[in-house]
């Protein structure tokens, strides 16, 4: 353990040797967490990864108290797989790791939809493991339930997430589709059922999947991301997204095509009233208990994005999980850095490294 009170963190992202060399607290996009972590005494240093040097950034990370974990699932190519590695060695050595690579595997992927279904916040959604259940279910349920959304297990900026609508009514593989990726840029494609579901045999490898849920109507009122600290709110983001919805006769490229900026609000905005009570008195709970998390193991930070679901009777809106993003959450709230902070000094005592 260190000298210093609050203890020793190191702030890991993504980044080349470079970037590692001239890294500072300050020069990089996570300096409101390092300035909070500072004012907690704790001294946070970063620690920029890649592949290439993952030995040195293994032996910095054996010398800190903990270390805060950004970065994304796939990334030019590239994969977490080397790095959860290191991650579960560090942890098993002393350190304490947020988001540790075991919860991400519970939490921070597309399955947790499925695990879920039966709380509030979930609907109709179906697992496939193998490609073989992919082609003997699938097309059934297209053509019997309208346009679905598939999704890969793990993913991000859009990755392996697809809007599905059948335009022709042959049964079965024959069937025509129009499908639409949710990257940036993407357009909608007419080809046949069996040819897609090809496409999407890259999705199931030995930890993949694929997850299925209705098509959401009501998209393009915007997605609402929740921002949690540990098991509480703190904060909300509003975006309207463009993903799944066709791009304008102008392109995919044009200005009308682009995602429209994300709006935060604090943890007590009035409109996200009823969703933060949810989310910290009921869902989260609810889901710590199916995936058997305990409270010292959520994540510092994570999120849970939300599309509007059908109104009640009353005209009040429902929500729809869509994704919970563990791995890489930013842009944050006002208030997430000081909520990190003070949530990394608890983790750090308990665990008796501060």
């Amino acid at each position: 353990m260190t000298e210093n009170n609050g203890g020793r963190m190191a702030l890991l992202w993504r980044g080349d040797r470079e970037a590692r060399r001239g890294a500072t607290p300050r020069n990089n996009r996570y300096h409101r967490v390092f300035e909070e972590l500072a004012a907690l005494g704790i001294q946070a240093e970063p620690g920029v990864y890649d592949e290439d040097f993952a030995d040195e950034v293994r032996e910095q990370l054996l010398q800190v108290d903990g270390v805060l974990v950004w970065v994304d699932p796939l990334h030019d190519g590239k994969t977490r797989v080397m790095l959860d590695a290191l991650l579960r060695d560090v942890a098993a050595r002393g350190p304490w790791v947020s988001a540790h690579p075991d919860v991400i595997l519970q939490m921070g992927v597309k399955e947790v939809l499925h695990r879920t279904k039966h709380l509030g916040w979930g609907i109709d959604t179906h697992l496939y493991r193998t490609a073989r259940a992919f082609r003997d279910e699938f097309p059934s349920r297209l053509q019997s339930a309208g346009p679905r959304v598939l999704k890969q297990n793990r993913g991000n900026g859009g990755q392996g997430v697809w809007k599905v609508e059948q335009i022709a009514t042959r049964a079965g593989e024959a069937a025509a589709v129009r499908v639409l990726h949710a990257r940036r840029g993407s357009v909608p494609e007419d080809m046949a059922l069996g040819d897609f579901m090809t496409r999407c045999e890259a999705y199931f490898t030995p930890d993949g999947c694929v997850v299925d849920q209705p098509f959401q109507p009501r998209l393009p009122d915007g997605m609402i991301r929740c921002y949690m600290g540990a098991n509480k709110v703190v904060g909300f983001g509003h975006q309207f997204i463009k993903a799944l919805i066709p791009p304008p006769p102008e392109g995919p490229d044009s200005e009308s095509a682009q995602p429209g900026p994300r709006i935060m609000h604090p943890a007590s905005a009035e409109p996200f009233r009823a969703l933060r009570a949810k989310m910290e008195s009921e869902w989260t709970p609810q889901m710590m208990d199916v995936l058997g998390i305990g409270a010292a193991s959520l994540p510092i930070i994570w999120d849970a994005d939300f599309l509007y679901g059908p109104r009640t009777a009353s005209g009040e809106d429902t929500y729809v999980l869509c994704e919970i993003n563990v791995s890489s959450v930013f842009a944050i709230p006002e208030e997430a850095p000081a909520a990190i902070a003070r949530l990394a000094l608890g983790r750090l005592r308990s665990a008796g490294r501060a």
